[in-house]
């Protein structure tokens, strides 16, 4: 008898639920199959039939926490790509705040573990979905930033703003977890406050170093902010 393929579609669902929550809590090495069958209501073979093995479901269950983490925070922040490159800035960072406080984001948490216990099976998965993502940090920060300033320098202003945002949300959501205060030091709450400091901080870090490669250009000293200069 052939399955109907609403339900072919919904066991698949199903697994990949099922295997996002249990991969991002326990890691690829620790899970099995067994586990994710029962939380699933499903049975060894379906597993087979869909993904043909344990290290595919990973990938394929990563590809769906990402998708859903997308939906869920918009990269842009909801800010139109014709924006100034200011208010652009402003929307992709909180979009990547939300994303990674969002208790429900299994894609984050796989990442995290894969970063800190490699399997090597999401190194492809990962290339082809997150970097899009960095190639939109960085043409902003290259507008921002303007053509002067080195390639290098690009990259170093992409990950000082993304480390901004990843490092204090994972403290405030492991602070979260085990029940700090409130008013924890270093957990943060206010992230739409917290967001708007970055893009602050960020981009007078950028005005700094875009001055710097000007000068450099025309053969002169940068002059500090808040520097007075010498009579």
């Amino acid at each position: 008898m052939k399955i109907p393929r609403e339900d072919t579609a919904r066991t698949r669902g199903k697994l990949l639920a099922a295997a996002g929550d249990i991969f991002a809590n326990k890691g690829f090495r620790e899970t099995t199959i067994a586990e994710i069958c029962l939380k699933a209501g499903t049975n060894v073979a379906a597993v087979n039939y869909h993904f043909g093995s344990k290290e595919a479901l990973y990938r394929e269950a990563w590809r769906h926490a990402f998708a859903q983490s997308m939906e869920a925070h918009p990269p842009d922040g909801g800010v139109a790509a014709d924006a100034l490159p200011e208010d652009r800035l402003r929307g992709q960072v909180t979009a990547l705040l939300h994303r990674i406080a969002d208790a429900n984001n299994r894609e984050f948490r796989f990442t995290q573990r894969e970063f800190t216990n490699p399997t090597g099976l999401l190194e492809e998965v990962m290339r082809e979905e997150i970097r899009p993502l960095q190639q939109r940090t960085e043409k902003v920060v290259r507008e921002l930033l303007g053509p002067q300033v080195a390639e290098r320098e690009v990259q170093f202003c992409e990950v000082g703003i993304i480390s901004q945002c990843i490092n204090p949300m994972v403290v405030r959501n492991r602070l979260k977890e085990s029940g700090e205060n409130r008013n924890a030091p270093r957990r943060i709450d206010d992230i739409e406050a917290y967001g708007r400091h970055v893009v602050t901080f960020s981009l007078a870090g950028m005005r700094a170093v875009r001055a710097a490669a000007e000068a450099r250009r025309e053969g002169r000293k940068a002059k500090l902010p808040g520097k007075a200069s010498r009579p």
